[in-house]
């Protein structure tokens, strides 16, 4: 299955036999790790709402992990490039520093693997699902229209990294 992926030959094992490949790219100039900070730290209190539903929908497949648990801020320097590495709910898989880094999130019902891949003044920011069992389609067809607003903010989000500090206040003497 071709994808917008292809000129990065290290997704290529991720890419192969995955069951739904998406891809939103978004302008920005943060680094890969700012980038990526500013992303997953990015919690509306809708999202926190979205969750709460998916936890109830979650239970009632059976999954192994039916509540996703929201984390703390990240910082650029909180985000791993090792495997194994965490990064809130996701665990890096794979990654270079300022090229791309894989996170996964594995249930009984599915794999489903983040890639961000950085390019010149943009990131492509992509999700690669894997079905285990009859459960994983149903579950990422019924989360599909949230997943897709979701990931979009979530770029959004890291886009706008670094955010820029405010101009010092600037006193008026009367």
């Amino acid at each position: 299955m071709p994808t917008e992926l292809d000129d990065v030959p290290e997704l290529r094992p991720f890419l192969d036999g995955a069951d739904h490949v998406d891809v939103k790219t978004v302008e920005s100039t943060a680094t890969l790790r700012e980038f990526v900070a500013a992303a997953i730290s990015w919690q509306p209190f809708w999202l926190k709402g979205l969750f709460a539903a998916r936890a109830v929908f979650a239970r009632l497949l059976r999954l192994n992990d039916p509540d996703v648990p929201a984390g703390a801020k990240l910082r650029p320097q909180d985000i791993p490039f090792t495997p194994g590495g965490k990064v809130h709910f996701f665990t890096v898989t794979e990654g270079a520093e300022d090229r791309y880094l894989v996170m996964e999130a594995a249930d009984s019902h599915l794999t489903g693997y983040l890639a961000v891949v950085a390019d010149p003044g943009a990131f492509r920011v992509a999700t690669i699902v894997r079905y285990h069992r009859w459960t994983g389609p149903l579950y990422f067809n019924v989360i599909r229209p949230f997943h897709h607003l979701v990931v979009g903010r979530m770029a959004s989000a890291g886009a706008r990294a670094p955010h820029s500090p405010r101009p010092p206040r600037q006193e008026v003497n009367a």
